[in-house]
């Protein structure tokens, strides 16, 4: 019996079902109420998944293209939520004061890396009130956003790391679990695109051979960070799957609410 699947085919159905497992844990673990823009960014992953298989082809590109450019303008709102809500958890006992001055700085050292980094568009190209501008204008809420996020990530898991054990987000705890996870999603992602923008700059393209031989080059940079995002997935099933040290799991405590309702006053 031969079963003739991509590298693509693969990995799209290994991470919609690690999605979808954790999706499980969260609510089976009751983790989603401590953690609900978390479970929103992996339910809207795994709809752009979904989406990405089951539309592409089937409706006008530009049906298409809003569609997918709306779920990421949103996927990448809540991936900042996500960063604000894991701080909070992380870093519960800090005063207001310390918790405004760090945000800040941390936001500020994101926007300068994100402002020199670019590239950025010329502003001509978002001249007009065309379908086209409005769509590129999407296009990079999306990715600056998205890029935002990553950089974020990034310095939310050093801090963690570093700091998360003196509030109580030591090593084992969810919080710095999933930190960890996003600051490893935000390297690959960062790394990813350096690394093709390195690579293309120096490919020079004659050929249809050529041309062929940059795109499954690239497919293969950008298959080795998909593969990373589903190890990540996997982290975190795992991780949320278990309970956090000095906690009981909430089997036991709804046990023990209802032996105490049931006995005599």
């Amino acid at each position: 019996m031969h079963f003739d699947f991509s590298a693509n085919q693969i990995l799209w159905t290994l991470s919609f079902a690690a999605e979808l497992v954790l999706l499980v844990v969260l609510l089976g673990r009751d983790r989603a109420r401590r953690f609900p823009w978390l479970t929103t960014s992996i339910v809207l992953s795994a709809l752009l998944l979904l989406m990405s298989r089951l539309l592409f082809g089937r409706m006008s590109p530009v049906v298409t293209s809003t569609i997918f450019l709306v779920m990421s303008d949103l996927a990448a709102l809540v991936g900042l939520l996500v960063v604000v809500e894991v701080a909070r958890r992380a870093f519960v006992g800090i005063s207001r004061r310390n918790w405004l001055i760090s945000t800040l700085v941390a936001l500020a050292v994101a926007i300068v890396i994100l402002v020199v980094w670019g590239p950025w568009p010329k502003s001509n190209a978002f001249t007009g009130g065309s379908m086209l501008v409005t769509l590129r204008s999407m296009q990079l809420l999306a990715d600056k956003g998205a890029t935002l996020g990553s950089i974020l990530c990034i310095e939310l898991g050093i801090i963690i790391v570093i700091f998360g054990r003196r509030f109580g987000a030591g090593w084992r705890s969810h919080p710095q679990q999933i930190a960890i996870g996003l600051s490893t999603v935000g390297f690959a992602q960062i790394g990813t695109r350096v690394v093709w923008e390195l690579i293309s700059r120096r490919i020079t393209v004659h050929t249809q051979a050529e041309y062929q031989h940059a795109i499954d080059l690239r497919d293969h940079i950008y298959n080795a960070n998909n593969v990373l995002f589903w190890l990540v997935l996997v982290w975190w099933i795992v991780w949320l799957w278990l309970d956090e040290p000095g906690t009981a799991p909430p089997v036991a405590i709804e046990a023990g609410e209802q032996s105490a309702e049931s006995q005599p006053q």
